[in-house]
């Protein structure tokens, strides 16, 4: 057997001859594997006919997808689970995967489809006590402890099941690959497989898929192109809100996400997650502020909470839960030099309530607001709201979909919402308090 050494960067798929400590393309260090590659096996090809091209015209096809109950998951692949489809599910361990997944079994039983779940980590008595908390019927799922994907194979195209699960594809090895389960090559060649039986057959098939420390998808690149549907599940472990994001959707947009709550019985969906992120506030606070952020296409009223206090030590601490710290930092200049609010003795502290990571620079003001609040020894308001990016230059900036943010806010109850029309700059917005 005539055999080559291949190294492949686990981040972006780079392919190198030789093992080297940064990869020249994603800029990472320590991400080469080392891929065996048997130069022995020749593939038959049989006489390839050509074909002739057809105009391309657009025909009109009716897509067969599987409804769930869980509106929040069918908002996020785009109105259900499509025949066919080869979806990866992916977060970090214990954020509730296998939890969800399980779930949607019991709702697919309950459509009367057939659910072989798929685990190469977990014991058939450990996903049993999970449906058993669960409360899911798992007598009508059928479980499979392999990680061989020969076998894996060969048992799908024997049973025939509707619906397929496994847990997890960085596990599985095939024998006519050299490689040891998770590498690159073992991990690309699996989700191929898996992929071509999903379109033969017209089978649904839900990969999960493990994170590396720096919250990507373990295993290459490649991995997120083969497969039809990229889903996220986020969130704080130690918080009850979990969100479904899809980072790729070939049969839906990707602008939706889902909202959970985590309970000892599972995942339950979240209709009004502004109402639950308000839940306990208090009246007139000092140091907080309420502000509207865009979850794809989802408006999200969320509280923020700032603390200003004078540090101890010579150097003043700067620290921001669900918030960009160096984005912190910005505001707190701006603060600095055009609200002339002397923090630079202040340790503060910001922090988004619920568990929620924001990501949108229209929650600029809010959090300036609630950081001068803190300052100030000011409180705000409980009906007033604060949307706009803040720039550099002090000014208030407007953002995107602004009326459907204002909607939202005055559904719950805002009455007076600060926005850049309303003020121009950062003196304009603290002289509010």
């Amino acid at each position: 057997m005539k055999v080559k050494k291949l190294f492949v960067c686990n981040s972006c798929g780079f392919e190198s001859p030789k093992w080297t400590g940064k990869c020249p393309s994603c800029d990472k260090w320590n991400c080469f594997e080392e891929n065996i590659i048997d130069e022995s096996v020749v593939r038959a090809h049989k006489s390839i006919k050509p074909k002739d091209p057809k105009p391309l015209i657009f025909t009109s096809f009716k897509e067969k997808r599987l409804v769930l109950k869980m509106d929040e998951v069918n908002r996020v692949l785009g109105g259900g689970l499509l025949e066919g489809s080869l979806t990866l599910l992916t977060g970090e361990p214990g954020i509730g995967k296998s939890t969800l997944t399980l779930q949607l079994c019991d709702q697919l039983v309950a459509l009367k489809k057939s659910v072989l779940y798929i685990s190469g980590e977990e014991s058939q008595n450990q996903i049993a006590g999970r449906a058993k908390r669960l409360k899911v019927a798992s007598e009508n799922i059928s479980f499979l402890a392999e990680t061989n994907l020969e076998t894996i194979i060969a048992t799908l195209r024997e049973h025939k099941p509707n619906i397929v699960v496994i847990d997890s594809i960085q596990v599985l090895h095939s024998a006519d690959l050299n490689g040891i389960s998770g590498g690159v090559g073992q991990i690309r060649y699996a989700t191929e497989q898996f992929m071509e039986y999903a379109k033969q057959t017209n089978t649904p098939i839900i990969l999960i898929g493990h994170v590396t420390k720096d919250g990507a998808l373990a295993g290459p690149r490649v991995l997120e192109h083969l497969v039809d549907t990229v889903l996220y599940l986020e969130g704080d472990r130690y918080q009850h809100f979990r969100i479904l994001r899809s980072q790729k959707n070939r049969f839906g947009t990707t602008n939706e996400i889902g909202i959970f709550k985590m309970h000892e019985n599972g995942l339950e969906e979240v209709k009004n997650p502004s109402a639950h992120l308000l839940e306990g506030r208090k009246e007139n606070a000092i140091g907080s502020a309420i502000t509207i952020t865009l979850e794809g296409a989802r408006p999200l009223v969320v509280e923020v909470q700032a603390l200003s206090n004078i540090t101890p030590f010579g150097y003043p601490k700067r620290t921001a839960t669900g918030y960009d710290v160096n984005r912190t930092q910005l505001l707190i200049s701006v603060l600095q030099k055009y609200a002339n609010l002397n923090l630079s003795n202040q340790d503060i502290f910001v922090n988004v309530v619920g568990g929620i990571k924001i990501n949108d620079p229209s929650c600029d003001l809010g959090i300036l607001i609630a950081i001068a609040s803190s300052f100030l020894k000011k409180a705000i308001p409980s009906e007033t709201a604060f949307i706009g990016e803040i720039g550099l230059s002090g000014e208030a900036r407007t953002v995107t979909q602004i009326e459907k943010r204002v909607k939202e806010a005055e559904k719950l109850g805002f009455k007076n919402i600060i926005t850049p029309k309303k003020v121009k700059d950062v003196m304009s917005a603290i002289q509010l308090l």
